[in-house]
Order: C-alpha cells, then sequence, then structure tokens
C-alpha cells in the first residue's frame, strides 16, 4: 500500500513466540484431557496458587455476593443486565423458522435450535471486567440454552470477584466454577470427572486461553478467537485529538498486546493525537500497561481522504471501530470489516464494553473479515428439512440419477433409480 504517511507502527509478535505458546497450550490441554481433575488442579495451584476444596461455587456462596457490592455498583450491573438482554432478544426476534414450497411437492424449511450446552469462559486477570459474564451469558439464555456453564479464574483473594459472580447468580447460572486459562478451556471441551463437556465455549481471554480455543475447535464448537483487544479510529480534521487519545488509551490499557490505531486525513490531528496521548498517560493510573501497549503496538497513520481511511480500516479489520468525522454515516457504506461499529466522537467505545447492550466480545486479529461478534445467533442452529411427494421424487431422482452415474457414484445412482423404477405418479 502506498497511500498513507505512517507517524507512527506498532511491532508484529515474534513468530518464535507464538510458536512457544503453541506447545505450552498444547501441553497443557493434553494432560487436561489425560488426567481430567488431577491436571485441572495441578495447574490452578501452578498458576494461580489456588487449592480449593471444590472449584465448584455453590448457590449460597453465588447469593452472597449481592452484600459485597455497593447498592451503585449493583444498579448499574442490573442496567447492563437488562440493555444486553434487550437487544439480545432484539436479535432472536430477527431470526425466524419457516417452511415453503419451492417446486410442486416440494416442501423445504428451516428450524433455528440453540445448542444444548454452552461453557461462558469469563476472564479476570488484570482488571475484573464486570460486565464479561453478562455478554457471553444473556445471549445464550435468550437463544434458549438448557445447560449454561461458567468458570472464571480467581483473583488474589482467591475467589472470583463478587460484582462478576453477582451478574452469573442474578442471571441464573447454576454451574460456576472457578478456575481460568488454558487448563478451564481442556476442561470445558474434553470434560473431566466432576465437569460434563460441554457443546460450545464462547468468551475472550488472555492469549492462552484464545490459543486453547483455537485447538479444541472441532472437538467443540468456538466462537472466535478473541483477544488481545483492538481500537481503530477514523478522522478528519473536525476530530477532537483529547477524544481519540482517551479512546485509544481506554482498550491498551487492557493488556500490553491491545492495539489501538488512528486513521486520519488530518496530520495536524495524527500529531496532536501523539502529544495528547504523552499527556493522558502520565495522568492514568494504568499508564504501565497502557503505556507499553500503546509503545508496543500503538499506530498513527495519514490518509489522503476517508475512502483511504476506509480501505486501511478494512485491511486492519479491527475490533471496535470509531468514526470521529463531521458525517460519519457517509463512510457507512464503505466499511465492511469490523467487530462493533461506532459512530461519531459522543459514542465511546467504552459504553459497549461496560453497559450499553451490544456485546463487547468481539472478533480480533483480523477475525472480522469473516465474522460478527458473540451475539445470540452463535448458540442457535439454524437446520433444515425437506419433504417431497411421489411426483416431485420422480423429478428430483431423474436429476440425480444422471449426476449419479456421471460422477461413477453407483450407490447413489440406485438410491434415485429405485425411486424411478418403483414410485409411480
Amino acid at each position: 500500500m502506498t497511500y498513507y504517511k505512517i507517524l507512527k507502527k506498532g511491532k508484529p509478535v515474534p513468530e518464535a513466540d507464538v510458536r512457544r505458546l503453541q506447545q505450552t497450550v498444547n501441553a497443557i490441554l493434553q494432560r487436561v484431557k489425560k488426567e481430567g481433575d488431577r491436571a485441572l488442579r495441578y495447574f490452578e495451584k501452578k498458576f494461580d496458587h489456588f487449592d480449593p476444596p471444590s472449584f465448584r461455587i455453590s448457590p449460597a456462596e453465588a447469593a452472597q455476593a449481592k452484600d459485597k457490592l455497593p447498592p451503585e455498583i449493583i444498579e448499574e450491573l442490573d442496567f447492563a443486565i437488562e440493555r444486553v438482554s434487550a437487544f439480545a432478544q432484539a436479535q432472536r426476534d430477527s431470526l425466524r423458522e419457516f417452511e415453503k414450497e419451492m417446486l410442486p411437492g416440494m416442501i423445504m424449511g428451516q428450524r433455528v435450535v440453540p445448542v444444548e450446552s454452552a461453557g461462558c469462559y469469563v476472564p479476570a486477570g488484570r482488571y475484573p471486567c464486570l460486565t464479561s459474564a453478562v455478554m457471553s451469558v444473556v445471549p445464550a439464555k435468550v437463544a434458549g440454552v438448557s445447560r449454561i456453564v461458567t468458570c472464571c479464574p480467581p483473583g488474589r483473594d482467591g475467589a472470583i470477584n463478587p460484582g462478576i459472580l453477582y451478574t452469573m447468580h442474578r442471571m441464573g447460572v447454576e454451574e460456576i466454577y472457578c478456575f481460568g486459562g488454558a487448563q478451564a478451556i481442556g476442561a470445558l471441551a474434553f470434560g473431566t470427572e466432576s465437569i460434563r463437556p460441554v457443546d460450545l465455549i464462547v468468551g475472550p481471554g488472555n492469549q492462552y486461553v484464545t490459543e486453547a480455543k483455537r485447538q479444541v475447535f472441532g472437538i467443540v464448537g468456538i466462537d472466535f478467537l478473541a483477544g488481545p483487544s483492538e481500537c481503530l479510529v477514523i478522522a478528519d480534521d473536525s476530530a477532537r485529538s483529547d477524544y481519540i487519545a482517551a479512546d485509544l488509551l481506554a482498550q491498551c490499557e487492557h493488556d500490553p498486546n491491545a492495539r489501538g490505531c488512528l486513521v486520519t486525513t488530518s496530520e495536524k490531528i495524527g500529531r496532536e493525537t501523539l502529544k495528547e496521548i504523552g499527556r493522558q498517560l502520565r495522568e492514568r493510573t494504568t499508564r504501565a500497561v497502557a503505556g507499553a501497549s500503546w509503545e508496543s503496538k500503538g499506530e498513527v497513520v495519514v490518509v489522503k481522504n476517508l475512502k483511504d481511511a476506509a480501505r486501511y480500516a478494512n485491511e486492519y479489520a479491527p475490533e471496535h471501530l470509531e468514526i470521529h468525522t463531521r458525517n460519519p454515516r457517509k463512510i457507512l457504506p464503505l466499511l465492511r470489516n469490523y467487530g462493533s461499529l461506532f459512530l461519531g466522537k459522543n459514542t465511546a467505545e467504552v459504553y459497549a464494553d461496560k453497559i450499553a447492550g451490544t456485546n463487547h466480545i468481539l472478533p480480533t486479529g483480523r477475525a472480522a473479515r469473516y465474522t460478527g461478534g458473540l451475539w445470540v445467533g452463535m448458540f442457535l442452529k439454524v437446520i433444515t428439512h425437506q419433504a417431497v411427494d411421489t411426483k416431485a421424487s420422480r423429478m428430483l431422482a431423474r436429476y440425480a440419477e444422471a449426476q449419479a452415474t456421471y460422477e461413477g457414484m453407483d450407490a447413489h445412482r440406485y438410491a434415485a433409480t429405485i425411486r424411478l423404477n418403483t414410485l409411480k405418479d
């Protein structure tokens, strides 16, 4: 590409680090698959210094989480559950079953059926994101999943954060486990002596969790590979550099490997944002993480026009895409690859991260080229059916017989031929 000027470029992840990660995660998964609960306990002691009598949280313990929270946090979490539920229900209502006569005597249709069980991984490493469980559990419940399992790593106090635990209990989750990491993904995928495996695993996590999901895909379904966080901002000369800097750093503080990127038609805005990021970092208590992320992965790119900005964004395929321009909707038809879109400088990504209602579990690492974010449809199977009468069966059999004969698939041919020979119009 030659249509942009780079003011700051991020560093790629060394290939050797990727291979080392894959090997480490594979070893964890294989041990969990072979040894079950014993391996799960071994890795929890090793990584989280956690060795409880049971990893499962009792209903009584979950109910007590509310007592540990201030009223304003309970109110906010209840609001978040309500908003996410409303949006997920609107999505579910957009899906419909149907049955239609496609040709005379040939009826086809589809059903929309929930998966039977889902495992929701709820991260809580560096920061306890209180609505992470909401984002995965609510769509599963709205979809009608009958068995929902959540797992969340312990905090420094050896327990699930009370805010996260409160949301799980409030949403009616019956199977809650306190463990995390790649070993948690292994337990959900393979099962152990005390945990039945699930059909689908969803939710974000660190690089070990993400790699574990990649390796168990096929044994179970997964949503997608989510993490580390990303935010790309498209801006013209009407943008506010302080807003841009704040939104980029909000994503950078998630993880030292998070990625923030500004694509702008104004070199002035680009340079002002670089200065503003430096100023704001000095004020942030999370500057150690956010600063490391911005230093390593941050990018500022100047392009000729908004069309070029859209081309850059589509190639980048960011998890979050913010539009800080005079007319944000004007560029909308040009944008195809993003996890979630935020139109206008007032539409801060942090709103969706916390409470707005759209899901914050979104594709990263350019996965937005082929999938959207977690939604109620992820927990639903659209399955088809067909029924044909005698006349339609004879018509289809003639075509199937000819094709199977040409392909040399004789058993297929005979399955059609026997009907041609026996069915009467």
